[in-house]
């Protein structure tokens, strides 16, 4: 994509100190306008000891304390009687949301128009930033409910122009692409495979169809199943994390990273274990507060909230895309992260380990682990599920050696323990639809960590 292609072309290309400015009065604004509408807020500053007034700055929110998932949960029903968090008057209110409660009791969220219209932006900008444009039909295969993703592209999308498709799911019939011709698909890398897998099986290359991109979300996912999921379709995969909270970034053409909306929504970095929040470059937790521009409302914002999602900020400088605002790491998510004693290792490592070029002739690319104790006290022992497409005639040597090889790559503390032998990595292999995972309910889980049922 030609530099020059933008949504917000005013804000999105804004120099550095230009951007920090129009950051530090938002962030005035929006403490202010916490202290005066939100309940929680009001009452937090005063147990912190914190004068709204002096809350000048980006810089500021460093000093300030962090709030939580668990924060919000105790600070709405059945904890309390009513929504602290609530920011906004009910007549206010467009809508009410709920995360997907996949880590507890669902967190209610309070939606007004001006909140939609900002979240569609945020997503507006990143289809731009990947080559969309009134010419698209898109087809939107994430959930249309209490979740605020799939809506959020839908009035995103009107914004642009295109046109949408929506479906909410992605086990939707051939005809759909084959009549309407839709030019893209969003959904989680998984359902775009096996959708991908299906059409295959009725005679349908999908690289030979009208999809000229996919745009993947909804969780995590490694470079090398993005790289598989691109060749089965021939297209560019592009990659976009959002949030009922709000996050929502998203990639460019460039690739160099997922782009932070600063102006709506501020990102930082934080280390628990250190608690302390860590310079571009290192590794923490994305801690974001909403933005609110000087006279907008919101239904309910944030300040300091951890994301429990991993990253790391590459770069302030200006992309080759030519848009200014930062660029982020892929985030992951913390609570899929696995500590053997002291090293780790997320779900996204493990499919890397699967999505190995030499063996997907072999391998689906659904997969499952369980970290369990091994046979001897403290020793760990990784059992890794693997579907295959053919059991009997899957090259076992070649897999277990890919998988060790790129699993082991940057991992050298486990890689030592794996050669003393007290971590062990064990594998199964099921025919399709044979996995464990594919017996439970809801979203699958592919890193179970045993050691502690």
């Amino acid at each position: 994509m030609a530099a020059g292609a933008y949504f917000a072309p005013d804000i999105e290309t804004l120099k550095r100190g230009d951007l920090d400015a129009l950051i530090d009065e938002r962030v005035r604004y929006t403490i202010s306008y916490a202290a005066e509408h939100s309940p929680f807020y009001r009452q937090w500053f005063k147990k912190n000891n914190i004068r709204p007034e002096e809350v000048r700055t980006h810089e500021d929110l460093l000093s300030l304390p962090i709030v939580s998932g668990k924060t919000i949960r105790e600070n709405q029903p059945p904890a309390i009687p009513d929504f602290a968090f609530l920011s906004a008057g009910w007549n206010d209110i467009f809508s009410i949301q709920e995360t997907s409660g996949t880590s507890g009791t669902p967190k209610s969220f309070f939606l007004t128009w001006d909140d939609w219209k900002r979240y569609a932006e945020k997503y507006a900008r990143s289809f731009v930033s990947q080559g969309f444009s009134k010419k698209d039909r898109i087809v939107v295969c994430a959930s249309y409910g209490m979740n605020v993703g799939a809506n959020t592209m839908t009035i995103a999308a009107r914004r642009i122009g295109m046109g949408i498709i929506p479906l909410g799911k992605c086990t939707f019939e051939s005809r759909i692409i084959l009549n309407y011709r839709p030019t893209a698909i969003v959904g989680s890398v998984f359902k775009l495979l096996r959708l991908a897998r299906r059409l295959s099986a009725e005679g349908i290359t999908p690289s030979e169809t009208s999809i000229t991109r996919l745009v993947a979300g909804g969780e995590g996912f490694a470079d090398e199943s993005r790289a598989y999921l691109a060749e089965l379709w021939g297209c560019p995969v592009y990659n976009t994390y959002g949030s009922t909270e709000g996050t929502m970034c998203g990639e460019c053409t460039q690739m160099a990273g997922l782009h932070v909306p600063e102006d709506l929504v501020h990102l930082d970095v934080y280390d628990p274990g250190l608690e302390s929040f860590v310079r571009d470059g290192e590794c923490g937790r994305a801690v974001l507060t909403t933005l609110l521009p000087v006279g907008g409302k919101s239904g309910m914002l944030l300040i300091n909230y951890d994301t429990e999602d991993t990253t790391v900020v590459i770069s302030r400088e200006r992309c080759e895309c030519g848009r200014s605002h930062m660029r982020i790491v892929n985030p992951e998510r913390e609570a899929e992260t696995i500590w053997v004693e002291d090293n780790t290792f997320n779900r996204v490592d493990i499919e890397a380990a699967v999505f190995q070029p030499e063996t997907m002739a072999y391998l689906t690319g659904e997969y499952e682990a369980f970290v369990d104790p091994g046979d001897v006290a403290g020793e760990v022992a990784l059992n890794v599920g693997l579907e295959c497409s053919d059991t009997a005639r899957c090259d076992r040597h070649l897999v277990e050696d890919c998988f060790i090889k790129r699993f082991f790559r940057h991992k050298q503390g486990l890689n030592k323990r794996y050669q003393e032998g007290s971590f062990e990595i064990r594998f199964t292999y099921a025919a399709p639809g044979g996995l464990e995972m594919y017996r439970n309910q809801g979203r699958p889980r592919r890193l179970i960590d045993r050691r502690m049922i």
